[in-house]
């Protein structure tokens, strides 16, 4: 069982189901939840696509980075961006008193779940492919990750199952 203190936090692409998985996994072990994507923008006080249009991709990992660092809860399910892996000194903070929980999808996956991924606000080079993106973001989230739940395949009470056996809860 997850001790009450720590928190889980989900990693992963775009449309691997961190925000919605979280939720039920939250509510089925009694945590709270928490989205970072939803604090990145109510600090902005804008989306994430207004941040990476106006800004660029720098500009929003810059902010999301703040918003990890100063994130200090216990007990809670916290959804990251995609992008989180990214830093460094964020990542160390979350598994500080995390278990970093990685839902792993094929890039197939991400491409028919987030569809125009140019609405998203992902956090990418001007000149990077989805594909480029997957594959570098990959490399990190297998780094980071505690525990790696495969999501394809399956709908996400499946998925909230397979963390929650994962963890051993």
């Amino acid at each position: 069982m997850v001790a009450d203190t720590r928190n889980l936090v989900f990693i992963g692409m775009p449309g691997s189901g961190k925000s919605t998985v979280g939720v039920l996994v939250a509510k089925r072990l009694g945590l709270g939840f928490v989205d970072t994507d939803l604090l990145i923008q109510q600090e902005a006080g804008r989306t994430l696509q207004d941040i990476v249009d106006q800004d660029g991709y720098e500009a929003l990992r810059q902010i999301e980075e703040q918003v990890l660092l100063g994130l200090d809860v216990q007990g809670q399910v916290i959804s990251t961006g995609g992008s989180a892996v990214y830093s460094e000194s964020a990542m160390k903070h979350l598994k500080a008193n995390g278990t970093v929980v990685f839902l792993d999808i094929p890039l197939q996956c991400v491409i028919e779940r987030i569809g125009d991924y140019s609405l998203r606000g992902i956090s990418r080079r001007p000149d990077q492919s989805l594909s480029d993106l997957f594959d570098e973001r990959f490399a990190l989230y297998t780094q980071y990750a505690d525990l790696t739940v495969q999501g394809e395949g399956m709908n996400q009470d499946q998925v909230c199952e397979a963390v929650i056996t994962g963890l051993g809860a």
